[in-house]
């Protein structure tokens, strides 16, 4: 019934029982283990943790399986390294190689996107979205499964420019900066339209546009920078009919309203955004994934557990397009015992 709830809510039609997703919670081994009873660890092949992890998405009834393909990858050696702490069960995912691309602003503003990265075949494109959709689909989570791209706009300046130099870049010469980003935009197009080509009826869009505290440029950067771009690059996915789903980390109460008018369906959302809003105010008309808040799950007694699924199904349950989630994910240092909690009184909750 996964899949069906899931496709319900993102259609709209308020399904009976309030569909869920989780990020991260797929890779933490010891809450796999107990609750399939798979025995599985870091030190387990590849192909062991994905079976596992697949067996427990099924356990926990995902409505969507959130995924991505476009990420950093397709500026291959050419952008920047900041590294990576240490997250994932093992510290896998700890890396200390940090280089910089690019180091001198002006050297930003005459960066030529075609010319570092070259034109993309549109079929070639297309042919990897379909074949990362249906690989997505072979894995039968009874969920449903898309695609999509990382590096939109600002996480793709991030990934090329690394923070230092994006911040110095912007605040020496915005309208040269916004330049560049305009160039971006127009180079990452590619990429949208073969997204609207493809055969997965809703796409991810991912863009981490903010900072915990709110936006790290001025407003107005965004609305005549950002926000433009958004309409271009989202309108071939519209006019294909395609499901937008819009994700974005940290606080971006500033520009809910401006990402609603770029064309998308849905928000994903961390608990520093205010999902109340989103819900009051676009309930009705689009999806809102989120967002219970992991630090509660990390450190809360039973009762705060429970308090917190209650204040996301408070807001979320009465409005058609809600799925609950730990909107900034489940790690694997969550204590176990916590987790289950949670799962036990979402399922208790769920219930229309």
């Amino acid at each position: 019934m996964s899949y069906k709830n899931g496709m319900a809510a993102l259609c709209l039609e308020m399904p009976d029982t309030v569909p869920r997703t989780e990020y991260s919670a797929q890779w933490h081994w010891e809450l796999i283990s107990k609750v399939t009873g798979i025995t599985i660890s870091d030190k387990s092949s590849p192909k062991e943790c994905r079976s596992a992890s697949d067996t427990f998405i099924r356990a926990w009834d995902y409505g969507f399986s959130w995924n991505v393909l476009t990420h950093g990858q397709i500026f291959k050696n050419m952008r920047t390294s900041m590294g990576h702490a240490a997250y994932m069960a093992g510290g896998k995912d700890y890396c200390d190689d940090i280089f910089t691309l690019i180091k001198d602003p002006d050297d930003v503003y005459n960066y030529d996107m075609y010319k570092a990265y070259g034109k993309k075949d549109n079929m070639t494109l297309t042919a990897q979205y379909d074949a990362n959709y249906r690989a997505e689909c072979a894995r039968e989570l009874d969920a449903v499964c898309m695609t999509g791209i990382y590096v939109t706009c600002m996480s793709g300046l991030i990934e090329l420019l690394g923070w230092d130099i994006l911040l110095l870049s912007a605040g020496n010469d915005i309208k040269a900066f916004g330049d560049f980003v305009n160039r971006y935009c127009a180079w990452i197009m590619q990429y949208f339209d073969a997204l609207a080509m493809c055969e997965s009826p809703v796409v991810m869009i991912h863009d981490d546009l903010v900072w915990s505290s709110g936006p790290f440029l001025h407003p107005e950067f965004y609305r005549k920078f950002i926000f433009p771009n958004y309409k271009k690059l989202f309108k071939p996915l519209q006019e294909a009919g395609k499901i937008i789903l819009f994700t974005c980390d940290g606080n971006f109460n500033s520009f809910v309203d401006d990402i609603v008018m770029c064309g998308i369906n849905g928000f994903i959302l961390e608990p520093l955004t205010d999902m109340a809003y989103i819900a009051e105010k676009y309930g009705k008309t689009h999806v809102f994934v989120g967002n219970a808040d992991t630090n509660v799950l990390l450190k809360g007694r039973k009762d705060d557990i429970k308090a917190e699924v209650k204040r996301c199904m408070d807001i979320g349950k009465k409005y058609p397009g809600f799925f609950l989630s730990v909107g900034n994910h489940i790690p694997a240092n969550t204590p176990v015992d916590n987790v289950l909690y949670y799962d036990d009184v979402y399922r208790r909750m769920a219930r229309r």
